[in-house]
């Protein structure tokens, strides 16, 4: 929950205005990974199945995502 403090201090910061250039810049979203759009492509996976994922990812200090695609990468080579 918001104290008082805080919402006058939100409350004076929108009064003076904000920078549009400088909000528009900061982007949404995660940050993409090459030039096109990317796709999301969801899978089911059994318990057993995301826990050997999450072993094999913390083993080799990557996220889920990170392993999925090394393993496809390798997969398609």
């Amino acid at each position: 929950m918001a104290s008082d403090e805080q919402i006058q201090k939100w409350a004076a910061e929108a009064e003076a205005g904000y920078d549009v250039d400088a909000l528009k810049r900061r982007g949404r979203g995660r940050p993409g990974r090459g030039a096109e759009p990317m796709q999301v492509v969801a899978v089911r996976l059994t318990a057993e199945e995301l826990d050997a994922l999450d072993a094999a990812a913390s083993k080799n200090q990557m996220s889920r995502s990170e392993a999925i695609r090394a393993a496809l990468a390798h997969f398609a080579a």
